[in-house]
């Protein structure tokens, strides 16, 4: 079965940190670009970061900038989103996606993803 499966949402005060996880099965995650996206209640969701397959490459939306750091570990068929200096404004349900990504500087694009996880939620709150 195909999935991808996210992990490390909670509750943080702001200026905390948390880890995401996002690991693949039934697929191998070496092969795809891997994005980040999140959507906060009665917000569109966007692109937070995304790193590509070929080259490792990072992009970043600029709202997260020097705070977020994607990572990918293909032995372990999984992705990483450490977020530093949370702000209550990162209040969202965070997504991995695998697929096809960029970014133009400001923003993360979607190229088209093939295969969504379900989010986990991720409360910065004091």
């Amino acid at each position: 079965q195909v999935q991808l499966v996210e992990s490390g949402g909670g509750l943080v005060q702001p200026g905390g940190s948390l880890r995401l996880s996002c690991v693949a099965s039934g697929f191998t995650l070496d092969h795809y670009a891997i994005g980040w996206f999140r959507q906060a209640p009665g917000k569109e969701r966007e692109g937070v970061s995304c790193i590509r397959s070929s080259d490792g490459r990072t992009v970043y939306a600029d709202s997260v900038k020097g705070r977020f750091t994607i990572s990918r570990d293909n032995a372990k068929n999984t992705a990483y989103l450490q977020m530093n200096s949370l702000k209550p404004e990162d209040t969202a349900v965070y997504s991995c996606a695998a697929g096809g990504c960029g970014g133009n500087g400001k923003e993360v694009i979607n190229y088209g993803m093939d295969y969504w996880g379900k989010g986990t939620l991720v409360t910065v709150s004091s």
